[in-house]
């Protein structure tokens, strides 16, 4: 899911000297994606505010007027429809076909896809903004090291790019440099591994202490204490992740069904319109805490787990599920990591409410890591969130064990994304 990998004629010799030269414009690579980050987030932030607070207020409406939902997705989409279709580029790919790191696009789709992603970030869309705001500066990067710096391979400013923006994503570089380990094992030219890996770490810690200074907090949840592990924790741990990972395989198959519905209706618009509308009717039954792209809603929903029993965190994750791949089908821009995140953080008070005995942070961390591996097939990235969300080390040994049957159950599974079909062959006239 990292994209192409180098080919030997783009492959550096990742020797000291070139570590030591390149680091300055790693570190400056975090700190360009965290800034286009934070820029996303500052738009896509005060749109939201306008929608979903000073519009309402304006109104005279109450916080929980279920109609309001229903108007702002649908409006949403058709605001998504329009740029889709008239806008040069049309927003770029659609991110239901693309891996969270994919090859350049061009410039002259950057603009669309920007929009339709600030868009649907702001109108309570249930995608994140992974997916889109690494092709942006990937191809903003590029573009730049070819006027500029063309001695750079775009290989290396891909890899570069991808951790920055990770890095700042996350609040911190080490998910952004795991991801590319295959890529950079298979990398020609001379130096480790760990050589290999050195510069996308370096852009990773630019991004993310970048986010720090702009006074934005690390995903960080105040989950109680772990503990010592206990060998019972290795199989309800085990059990959990599993049972995740069948909620989002579940997912996983219907996928495709509900991408082929949406874009049998064809047009551009509609497409987006008739999603926006699905998504606000979910959003009216599941609530705002199942709109947007969940990272603020994990806190929310984590620091008020008291207020919800059984069948409420089963009806929170459900619609989460169901928004997430009507989201991805419906043509709306946005990646799928922070709301599979959220419904892994949804399953896992789920089973800890059912099942007591289980450790809270355990059991969402398990989950976690169980419906994040489905979607992002990336064990480092199941792994990373699982812990992320748990805030406990101590969780981590526990994670490396459980993952083993969930990776087993799910290896050989189709990928959280539509394969564009290749274009039938035409037959030569005579």
């Amino acid at each position: 899911m990292t994209g192409p990998n180098p080919t030997a004629a783009q492959a550096p010799d990742f020797s000291p000297r070139l570590l030591l030269r390149m680091s300055i414009p790693a570190l400056v690579v975090g700190v360009v994606c965290a800034v286009m980050l934070q820029l996303l987030d500052i738009v896509s932030g005060a749109l939201e505010g306008v929608l979903w607070d000073t519009l309402p207020t304006a109104l005279g409406l109450a916080d929980d007027t279920w109609w309001w939902t229903i108007v702002v997705l649908t409006a949403t989409g058709i605001a998504v429809g329009l740029a889709l279709w008239l806008l040069p580029g049309h927003g770029g790919p659609d991110t239901a076909t693309t891996e969270l790191v994919g090859p350049p696009l061009p410039l002259k789709t950057l603009p669309g896809l920007a929009l339709v992603l600030i868009l649907g970030l702001a109108g309570g869309v249930s995608l994140g903004p992974e997916n889109p705001i690494i092709a942006i500066n990937i191809a903003v990067l590029i573009a730049l090291f070819a006027r500029f710096v063309p001695a750079i391979p775009p290989s290396l400013t891909i890899m570069l790019a991808a951790s920055g923006t990770i890095g700042a994503m996350f609040g911190t570089p080490v998910a952004g440099a795991l991801i590319f380990t295959a890529t950079a094992a298979a990398m020609k030219g001379g130096g480790s591994v760990w050589d290999k890996l050195f510069l996308p770490l370096v852009s990773g810690g630019a991004g993310a202490i970048t986010m720090h200074l702009f006074g934005v907090p690390p995903l960080s949840f105040g989950l109680p204490a772990y503990g010592t592990p206990v060998a019972l924790d290795l199989l309800t741990g085990a059990v959990v992740a599993v049972g995740a990972a069948l909620v989002a395989m579940a997912a996983l198959y219907a996928f495709p069904w509900v991408h082929r519905a949406f874009h049998g209706m064809r047009h551009p618009l509609v497409i987006p319109a008739v999603g926006g509308l699905v998504l606000g009717v979910l959003g009216a039954i599941g609530g705002e805490i199942t709109l947007f792209k969940g990272a603020e809603q994990m806190g929310e929903l984590l620091a008020d787990r008291a207020d919800y029993d059984a069948g409420q965190l089963a009806l929170i994750a459900g619609v989460k599920v169901v928004a997430l791949v009507v989201a991805a089908s419906a043509s709306f821009r946005g990646g799928r990591i922070f709301p599979a995140t959220f419904i892994g953080v949804a399953l896992g008070l789920l089973a800890a409410t059912l099942m007591p005995a289980i450790p809270l942070t355990l059991a969402v961390a398990c989950a976690v890591l169980g419906v994040v591996l489905v979607v992002a097939r990336d064990g480092w990235i199941a792994l990373f969130m699982g812990a992320v969300v748990s805030g406990d080390t101590s969780v981590i040994a526990v994670l490396c064990v459980v993952i083993l049957p969930v990776w087993l159950m799910v290896s050989r599974a189709r990928e959280f994304r539509i394969i564009p079909e290749a274009p039938a062959a035409v037959a030569p006239t005579l």
